[in-house]
């Protein structure tokens, strides 16, 4: 097994076209950081998607948790990515990654075949089946951080088996914020890890069935309150196309909207891009209180909301931070 820094050929990442402001901060550890914020490390699954809606189908599309969110949170400042892939990896992608300047020096290549998964949506794009899973590489996962890795303040633990998710928190020396993403396979399959993972975080991400499950409760208020006398200090429960509910340990509350679209492509990694994109903002703001939470939900919801209209990465890969701040004016107006 070999980094990605390694196994790829080609010529330096494309930064220019993201260049920002830069300013030096320092860490717990003595380092300064020149950036735009600090830094975020993101570990999950990295994937090959194909994926069919009743209007079209793509294969080998760059799919994962951890892809979707590194992607996301590259918007707000600079990410350290933690997976693995296999040799039939297309470089395109790899590209991708370095054209939004994540640090790749965490991600593997192993002998064998890239995780891949096949899905279907049906003509309301809520509900999905899946196809087909190959876990590959996946299978055998085990995320070890470099060593530089291990001081990053701002942690993404993506959807992935929580007893990964403990492993890697467990690498991870005195972090700032903790965001853990979670699935209903992981309820049903791995509840009591996940019991024990949400007291070492800050926030929970799910959504509202996977709530409802979790404590088996039927009122989303009653199960975010739940969740968060449980461990987490906040607790963030998605509700798709209506937006999220926002939990804190002392009893805050925020509720929020989602960005209305006309036309919803591929939903595929949404609920990855609001994880990064909630991270992201807290990292590039340095501030962790419950009014910049709300905002880093808002933010979340935005560039998850610029996901789905295209198929996998490929509205983000062009998006401008313009674009962003317009669309976060706009909503501004409907919500206010």
């Amino acid at each position: 097994m070999v980094s990605i820094n390694e196994w790829r050929t080609g010529g330096e990442p494309a930064f220019a076209e993201h260049a920002r402001s830069h300013v030096a901060t320092l860490d717990k550890s003595g380092r300064v950081w020149l950036t735009y914020g600090m830094p975020v490390l993101v570990v999950g699954s990295i994937a090959l998607d194909h994926i069919k809606t009743p209007v079209a189908e793509h294969r080998h599309l760059l799919g994962g948790s951890a892809s979707y969110a590194a992607v996301a949170a590259s918007f707000f400042g600079p990410v350290q990515l933690v997976g693995v892939v296999g040799h039939d990896f297309p470089k395109a992608h790899t590209a991708l990654f370095e054209s939004r300047s994540i640090d790749l020096e965490g991600l593997e290549v192993a002998d064998g075949e890239t995780f891949a998964w096949t899905g279907e949506y049906e003509l309301n794009m809520n509900n999905r089946r899946t196809l087909s899973v190959a876990l590959n590489v996946f299978e055998h996962f085990a995320p070890k951080l470099p060593e530089a890795y291990r001081d990053t303040p701002y942690v993404l633990l993506g959807n992935i088996a929580p007893s990964l998710q403990k492993s890697v928190r467990a690498q991870v020396r005195n972090p700032k914020f903790v965001v853990a993403d979670t699935m209903d396979l992981w309820i049903g399959m791995a509840r009591a890890d996940l019991v024990e993972l949400i007291k070492e975080i800050d926030m929970l991400i799910l959504n509202d069935s996977e709530a409802r499950q979790f404590t088996e409760e039927d009122n989303l208020i009653r199960a975010g309150r739940k969740i968060a006398t449980m461990g987490p200090r906040y607790v963030a429960v998605k509700k798709g196309e209506h937006g999220c509910l926002l939990f804190g340990k002392e009893g805050e509350f925020f509720s929020t909207g989602a960005f209305p679209l006309d036309e919803i492509k591929d939903p595929t990694g949404a609920g990855d891009c609001f994880a990064g994109g909630v991270i992201g903002h807290l990292a590039q703001t340095g501030d962790i209180s419950f009014p910049n939470l709300k905002e880093a939900i808002i933010q979340g919801t935005l560039v998850a909301s610029f996901c789905v209209e295209e198929f996998s990465l490929r509205r983000l890969e062009k998006l401008s931070d313009g674009e962003i701040a317009a669309r976060r004016k706009a909503f501004g107006s409907y919500i206010a």
